[in-house]
């Protein structure tokens, strides 16, 4: 049976706490999502399980994210997971086929937005917060919904061939996706 997974991941610090963008792999787990396609079911992992986290993206046959090939993955690095090209053949990152397309980055809430009419709950920078709190419930349902979100994105794509952003006019753009 094929193994599918959507992910994402929230981080302990920010990046301007670690030396900046060039430093992703000091920022720290905090949780991670990943939702089953075959079993319709979310597994939530915390910094304690980031073995079994590493060993399950390890074994899927397709990984499903926004920007995990440069973040989210970057940020598992001390944690075990190496970069490799059968990693790489086996991830979807919804952002880097974007971005390729039109040579600009664009966000995963003007995507969900433009295209299905839905947002984010919140960002990163209130999940550290959440972190840092203590209150690992609120980071660990923000990232749940954002699973969810980069989830509908990627099926929107699937089934459409295409997803929406808006420009920074306001206007309401399509790019073309092959996501399989």
């Amino acid at each position: 049976m094929s193994k599918t997974f959507v992910f994402d991941l929230e981080t302990k610090r920010l990046a301007q706490e670690v030396g900046g963008w060039d430093h992703i792999d000091r920022l720290g787990l905090a949780v991670a999502v990943l939702f089953d396609i075959e079993s319709d079911s979310y597994l939530h992992f915390t910094e304690d399980q980031s073995q079994s986290l590493v060993d399950t993206i390890l074994n899927a046959d397709r990984m499903i994210g926004f920007n995990i090939i440069r973040f989210d993955y970057a940020v598992l690095k001390p944690y075990g997971l190496a970069m490799s090209s059968s990693l790489m053949e086996k991830t979807t990152d919804l952002l880097l086929d974007i971005y390729q397309a039109l040579g600009f980055r664009v966000s995963l809430d003007n995507l969900a937005s433009a295209s299905m009419q839905t947002q984010k709950s919140a960002d990163g920078l209130q999940a550290v917060a959440w972190y840092k709190e203590g209150k690992m419930e609120e980071v660990m349902k923000y990232c749940e919904i954002d699973v969810a979100v980069t989830k509908q994105l990627w099926e929107f794509g699937v089934e459409h061939g295409c997803v929406y952003f808006l420009d920074r006019n306001g206007r309401r753009r399509s790019v073309n996706v092959n996501w399989p």
